[in-house]
């Protein structure tokens, strides 16, 4: 379930480290143009479609992380325990959180089969810093699964910090596991496990 979650989540927000993501690009309008562009590219890319995940976790590499504000996402995702880590293990931390979702599900891409992309209704105000832009996936055959992007606004353009599937957010979702974690082994417990779930799916 979760994986599908994950799958959707960078179907819709395939996006490119390109110069559209300056800080002069308001979010709703950095999402929707370079979403048009990687939703053509996956029409087109034998490769990702014929399941070379490789390729896939390149395209996942370059052009959606770098939206990502990780060290948020993960602080986040760790919850309270976050204040008592180092800040060497919150690097790490960061690292390989971001290390697990692309090596996780650099798969999600091959799965694109037709699905399109809507944009609801986006407003703001000039001062906000922090918003949400919501999209939904049309599926054929399927129903419509809103997904929405929390984004906060920094020195080089906006940056995605939490993702909600059909209610469900990212970060809260790990939190359970993470904390999990922390309880049995501490930080270093955490961190161990990250890395032996990111060796395992290396070796894959």
């Amino acid at each position: 379930m979760f994986k599908r979650f994950i799958q959707l989540m960078l179907l819709c927000f395939a996006v490119s480290a390109s110069a559209q993501a300056s800080a002069g690009v308001a979010p709703d309008a950095l999402i929707k143009g370079v979403t048009d562009d990687v939703l053509t590219t996956l029409r087109n890319d034998a490769a990702i479609k014929g399941g070379d995940a490789r390729r896939a976790a390149d395209l996942v590499e370059t052009k959606v992380l770098p939206h990502f504000n990780f060290m948020r996402m993960t602080a986040l995702a760790v919850g309270r325990d976050w204040r008592t880590a180092s800040a060497e293990q919150k690097k790490q931390l960061s690292d390989e959180f971001r290390t697990l979702l692309v090596r996780t599900y650099s798969n999600a891409l091959t799965s694109y089969r037709d699905q399109t992309v809507e944009f609801r209704p986006f407003r703001m105000a000039a001062s906000d810093t922090d918003v949400t832009v919501r999209t939904q996936i049309n599926q054929p055959g399927a129903r419509p699964i809103p997904i929405d992007y929390a984004l906060e606004k920094q020195d080089s353009g906006w940056k995605v910090y939490d993702v909600i599937v059909a209610g469900v957010s990212l970060v809260t979702n790990y939190r359970e596991t993470f904390s999990s974690e922390i309880r049995a082994g501490g930080v270093d417990g955490l961190l161990k496990t990250l890395r032996a779930k990111n060796a395992t799916t290396a070796s894959k």
